[in-house]
């Protein structure tokens, strides 16, 4: 049994490592969508993807990490951790149920310690229609130049600018303009896209191969960012189904409500192309109920700030200096992941907790 501390990486190709090795000692086989592109020290990069349990298996649940790249040092951790998990492990079969674990959605993010794709592409932004017209996100537009300003730091009148935009609209709308999803500005932040990205056709490929025969699928995509630091807040990740949010809250929120973008109640705003889209539209067959479990870290402007840089940088900063870039890199990791032991423990402790009651509560759906 690995412990909780060292279940956790210092980097993507770490964390690819131990996720292999835990495949392969729990003797399970691994099915690996290489990216096209190398990692940040040039390590080959990929989706991984492992089941447990039997493929024609009525129950599944996917346990998935990286959506948003940096976020999978977290993600990865509980994956590592669940795959040397015994009790775990046989809870789930004695239960019929089988475990998908995709190991980092978005490979090319979390090598290079970034929230976005090689596309610049929020990958749970992408999810959208691209055959019909795409939404507008008008509170963004007004925002973009302040938010991506020519210098960083940003000048004295660049924060009073922004700060006089949140006074006049509230810091919800500023979250919601900002972190909601926005399709016009391919070099802004939280972008959508204007096509699919490569890991939403991996995922679409993923869930076609091993959901098309499940009757009930259940989904708890790890997150970080939002919330207190430490703890998990399980956040309804499905569209704007009553009954779906009735099985997640009866499943999930029996100590803390599972929260939700609809209702207001998510520290998450209300969100454009999401993922979960894709199980709607991969599966229909099965009936889906799933969470986003989305670790606190840093208060939220300070998460927002450190994204602020990262898009700078890559952007606008080709004349940073290499400790610029560094302390930038730094602000992203710690914006995403703290590293101390006592964090990576509740991580482990809310995770798990979630994932034996969503095999509880798929067993309940067959029965």
């Amino acid at each position: 049994m690995i412990g909780v501390v060292e279940a956790f990486s210092h980097s993507y190709a770490q964390a690819r490592d131990k996720f292999l090795q835990a495949c392969a000692a729990a003797g399970l086989a691994v099915k690996s969508h290489a990216h096209p592109l190398p990692g940040r020290d040039g390590e080959a990069l990929a989706m991984d993807v492992a089941l447990d349990g039997p493929a024609d298996a009525r129950e599944l649940l996917l346990v998935t990490s990286a959506c948003h790249g940096v976020e999978g040092h977290c993600g990865s951790g509980v994956q590592v951790f669940a795959l040397h998990d015994a009790e775990w492990r046989e809870k789930a079969r004695a239960a019929g149920v089988s475990v998908l674990y995709v190991h980092a959605l978005n490979p090319h993010g979390y090598s290079w310690g970034r929230r976005v794709t090689h596309e610049n592409v929020d990958i749970n932004r992408n999810f959208a229609d691209f055959n019909a017209p795409l939404p507008v996100n008008e509170g963004y537009a007004q925002l973009h130049e302040l938010l991506l300003p020519e210098q960083w730091p940003p000048t004295p009148e660049n924060n009073a600018a922004i700060q006089n935009w949140i006074e006049t609209h509230g810091i919800k709308a500023y979250q919601a303009a900002v972190t909601a999803g926005q399709y016009q500005f391919a070099d802004g932040m939280f972008f959508g896209g204007q096509a699919p990205t490569w890991s939403n056709r991996t995922l679409r490929e993923v869930l076609r191969t091993h959901g098309a025969k499940a009757a009930s699928i259940a989904w708890i995509d790890i997150h970080t960012g939002l919330g207190p630091n430490g703890h998990g807040e399980r956040i309804f990740a499905a569209r704007d189904d009553k009954p779906a949010y009735a099985r997640a809250n009866d499943w999930w929120g029996r100590e803390h409500a599972v929260t939700s973008v609809y209702d207001g109640s998510s520290t998450s705003a209300r969100l454009n192309g999401l993922m979960c889209n894709a199980v709607y539209e991969e599966c229909p067959q099965a009936q889906y109920t799933g969470i986003a479990l989305e670790y606190g870290t840093l208060p939220m402007l300070e998460v927002t700030g450190a994204l602020r840089a990262d898009h700078w940088l890559h952007s606008k900063g080709q004349q940073a200096s290499a400790q610029q870039a560094a302390a930038i890199r730094q602000g992203m990791l710690d914006a995403f992941y703290t590293d101390t032991d006592a964090w990576k423990g509740q991580i482990i402790s809310q995770a798990r907790q979630a994932m034996f009651q969503a095999v509880d509560g798929l067993a309940g759906a067959k029965s």
